[in-house]
């Protein structure tokens, strides 16, 4: 097996990250939403090739491979957005990818990570199985690199090419950089990207209810695991059980908090950014405009929030828009 070489996410790995993606894809739309009176600004990730954000951080880690670790190929592990990230990187690349996923993962990304030609392994996430290790394995068994979802420096940078964006976009925009982001949060691999790449910004992660663990350690100071008998959760791209140390030395320098959004508040964020801005947001990707539309973040001036992903079955987000909590 082969996991990334022990290194330190970097301001300057960010902005790099941030020219190669540039060179592939077109920035994200930076939509305006009014929220109590207040203007605040909507990064759609939603709307990338693979429908989230993950896209990025695969792409810098893929390229940064040499080329015996390409030989041997990538292992991925992901509920599925991150799986659709690497599995598209790996297919312009020509690198193999296989991808450890949940039994209990939305069809949709199950079936679009198979479509981009990866090869899914899956374990019994309700079972308790350590999805790390039967990542592990499966390197060890194919010579592979590791490609973790947020616990990898390389990711991070590539997550945090969001940032680079939405602050040249306001920039644009005659606004000026942004004083602060309102992200989702699993692992906390988009978060710390963040912080890194807008150093003068609150970065202010929320999680789902349940599965708060990075608010948690924030709180702490130290790493806190989510305890056992964690709800189910809609929330399946935030589903992590703990942030890793890589993550967590950004993350405790640079976010004083984190908040929690429940799942009334997710679904409710759901509606409004179908109604308002006519997007298909995933729950997980709904989390941060939830905690915003709930009153749970103090609003400064030049506010951004990251609608992380859109990768949701059809019935179950019709559900959404047709049944009123």
């Amino acid at each position: 097996m082969t996991d990334s070489p022990i290194r330190k996410p970097g301001a300057e790995g960010v902005a790099l990250a941030a020219r190669k993606i540039a060179q592939i894809l077109p920035m994200t739309p930076l939509l305006p939403l009014e929220v109590e009176g207040r203007t605040i600004w909507c990064k759609a990730e939603s709307l990338q090739p693979v429908g989230a954000f993950k896209i990025r951080g695969a792409w810098h880690r893929l390229t940064a491979l040499t080329d015996q670790e390409r030989a041997g190929g990538v292992v991925g592990v992901s509920s599925g957005n991150h799986a659709q990230g690497v599995a598209w990187a790996a297919r312009r690349l020509a690198i193999t990818a296989t991808i450890v996923m949940p039994c209990d993962a939305p069809a949709v990304k199950l079936a679009n990570t198979r479509a981009l030609g990866a090869e899914v392994v899956l374990y019994d996430r309700p079972g308790g199985v350590d999805r790390d290790e039967v990542a592990r394995r499966e390197c060890a068994a194919r010579g592979a690199t590791l490609v973790h979802a947020f616990g990898d420096p390389w990711v991070i940078e590539g997550q945090g090419s969001v940032g680079i964006e939405i602050a040249a976009q306001m920039e644009a925009l005659g606004l000026g950089a942004p004083v602060q982001i309102v992200t989702p949060c699993g692992g906390g691999g988009l978060a710390a990207g963040l912080a890194l790449a807008c150093p003068e910004a609150q970065i202010i992660p929320v999680e789902p209810e349940g599965w708060d663990d990075v608010c948690r350690s924030l709180a702490a100071g130290e790493i806190v695991a989510v305890g056992p008998g964690a709800p189910a959760t809609a929330c399946d791209a935030l589903q992590t059980p703990a942030t890793y140390p890589v993550n967590f030395e950004v993350l405790k320098a640079r976010c004083a908090f984190g908040l929690v959004a429940t799942p009334a508040e997710v679904r409710a964020a759901q509606r409004l950014a179908f109604e308002k801005l006519r997007l298909v947001i995933e729950p997980g990707g709904a989390a941060a405009l939830a905690a915003v539309l709930a009153g749970k973040v103090e609003l400064t001036e030049r506010a951004a929030v990251v609608l992380s992903g859109g990768n949701t079955d059809a019935q179950a987000f019709a559900r959404v828009l047709t049944q009123a909590d």
